[in-house]
């Protein structure tokens, strides 16, 4: 993570119970989005030194992600006086895009 910079990576090891079900290998898009929008608050976060509750979350799901760790990298676009706006990429072990997101967050301070 990068306070200055507004970025943080996290990397979220591929286990069996992340995927759709007991037979498909695919990820679950949830547990995507649950990893785009941790690594947006984290971004937000490391410059407030505390969490912020989510607002909004938009996603594009780009390929599925099948039996590989994700990649999330977070960037502060933006952060006014009460809101924050983060750009997420989530990348497979092999630097392919799964899935871009854009969320915002309230930091009122």
């Amino acid at each position: 993570m990068d306070a200055e910079a507004g970025t943080v990576t996290l990397a979220l090891p591929f286990k069996r119970d992340l995927c759709r079900s007991s037979k498909a290998p695919e990820i679950h898009g949830g547990v995507t989005a649950a990893l785009i929008d941790i690594a947006g608050d984290y971004a937000l976060a490391i410059r407030l030194g505390n969490g912020v509750p989510t607002i909004d979350l938009r996603i594009d799901y780009l390929r599925m992600a099948v039996e590989t760790e994700l990649i999330a990298t977070a960037r502060v676009v933006k952060m006014g006086r009460t809101l924050g706006i983060v750009d997420v990429e989530v990348q497979d072990k092999d630097g392919r895009l799964i899935a871009i997101g854009r969320a915002t967050y309230y930091v009122k301070r």
